[in-house]
């Protein structure tokens, strides 16, 4: 009897003694290297595998500063370079039919003719200081039109092959659009000297 009662009392004892003990370098290890504390497996190389997937899909989705930048700086040269070819195109059909500008200088001159020849004066005076001023006048607020669409339209073409290079490429209105321009530039600045000059629209002769 009191050898029963002697290992029934210390069988508690022994299990207590099991729950309390560290574990062991081989469990500690199983543990560092990924595997399960009580059974002592590694995980595979499936489940490290889709970890990794895992995390690369959420970085794919995440774009980076850096990208955001490109974007926000070839969105921007996009609008610029859209702007420009549009006022290059405007420029040109100023400085070819003209404008209210070159008609109000052109009026100017006309009244400071007729002052200056209001005391009287030879024909060819009054020709030169009421009609030739004006329509010299004209002609060379037209061209001053026409040289900013060249300036403004070649700046637009020539633009994308300076600064950083852009992964998106210029789209092909805004060069049509800039080349128009530059086309209308030119047509007016040859018509604006040669009236300048008097090379098309002489004036009267007495």
């Amino acid at each position: 009897m009191n050898t029963s009662t002697a290992k029934t009392s210390t069988a508690p004892a022994a299990e207590d003694d099991r729950e309390e003990q560290p574990p062991t370098s081989e469990a500690a290890a199983a543990v560092a290297e990924g595997g399960s504390p009580a059974t002592g497996e590694k995980n595979g190389p499936s489940d490290a595998l889709t970890k990794s997937d895992a995390f690369g899909e959420f970085e794919d989705l995440d774009e980076s500063p850096e990208d955001e930048d490109l974007d926000d700086d070839a969105a921007s040269r996009g609008i610029g370079a859209g702007a420009g070819a549009v006022v290059s195109t405007a420029l040109g059909v100023v400085g070819l039919v003209g404008g209210w500008t070159g008609k109000v200088a052109s009026e100017r001159e006309t009244l400071i003719g007729q002052i200056k020849t209001s005391n009287g004066g030879t024909a060819a005076q009054q020709i030169s200081e009421i009609y030739g001023d004006s329509w010299h006048t004209t002609a060379l607020v037209n061209g001053i039109f026409a040289i900013l669409a060249v300036l403004v339209g070649v700046f637009v073409l020539v633009r994308p092959a300076f600064g950083k290079p852009s992964a998106h490429p210029q789209p092909s209105w805004i060069r049509s659009v800039a080349l128009g321009g530059v086309v209308l530039g030119a047509i007016g600045l040859v018509l604006s000297i040669a009236m300048f000059f008097d090379l098309i629209v002489g004036l009267p002769s007495t």
